[in-house]
């Protein structure tokens, strides 16, 4: 059973078909990156896999879990990174990821939170408000909340935005740590290069059609 599948998939956002006819199938256990222009259909696929969208026709599952008919089963199974962080401003590092483990129902101890921090680089800053972090600061903020839950399926979308080289490089590893303890993950990115040197499959989107999807290595890079 792959892990995320999408048959005959339609998104429309007003007037505009959003994703248009696409079906895909992403094994378990792949680093999938999905990229395409700007406009392409990223964020609405990444978000009709999170259930935060619902799809207009066709049938898309995670883990074997229809996104309509079981959206709290595969809310289960999912963590999202998305383009807003949803972290507490005025809250310090450690009380978003303490308030964030009593959602998910986690005892959590602090030095376990103040671990996750140190793996983003900000286990200085853990007492610290969240407004007053940088952007960059509050990505790797929002990568720790990934890390925080055992998903099967993790879905990225631009992990490398607002970072510097060395936050880059944690996306990386985090990458590496995912694919290590088996889980799926789809990645959306402009960074084609990148993205085909670290994951083992792609998908390529324009104007809401799926252009491409098969192994990282063979997408050329001039596709999208």
């Amino acid at each position: 059973m792959p892990a995320v599948s999408a048959a005959r998939l339609y998104r429309r956002h007003g007037r505009r078909w959003a994703l248009l006819d696409v079906s895909f199938e992403i094994p378990q256990g792949a680093l999938a990156m999905v990229t395409g222009r700007n406009g392409s259909g990223k964020s609405t696929l990444l978000r009709v896999l999170a259930t935060a969208l619902r799809p207009d026709r066709g049938t898309v599952a995670i883990d074997g879990h229809d996104v309509r008919a079981a959206r709290d089963e595969v809310r289960g199974c999912i963590a999202l990174l998305g383009h807003r962080t949803h972290l507490y401003e005025p809250l310090t590092a450690l009380e978003n990821l303490a308030v964030r483990a009593r959602f998910l129902g986690s005892t959590a101890r602090p030095e376990d939170l103040t671990a996750l921090l140190d793996q983003v680089g900000l286990a200085a800053r853990a007492g610290d408000a969240v407004q007053t972090f940088s952007a960059g600061m509050r990505q790797r903020l929002a990568l720790a909340t990934v890390l925080q839950r055992e998903a099967r399926v993790v879905l990225l979308d631009e992990p490398y935005g607002h970072l510097d080289a060395e936050g880059s490089l944690l996306v990386d590893r985090l990458l590496g740590t995912l694919r290590a303890r088996g889980a799926t993950v789809l990645m959306a990115t402009h960074l084609i290069e990148r993205g085909r040197a670290l994951c083992n499959h792609a998908l390529v989107l324009d104007e809401g059609r799926l252009k491409f999807s098969g192994p990282s290595a063979q997408l050329e890079v001039h596709d999208p």
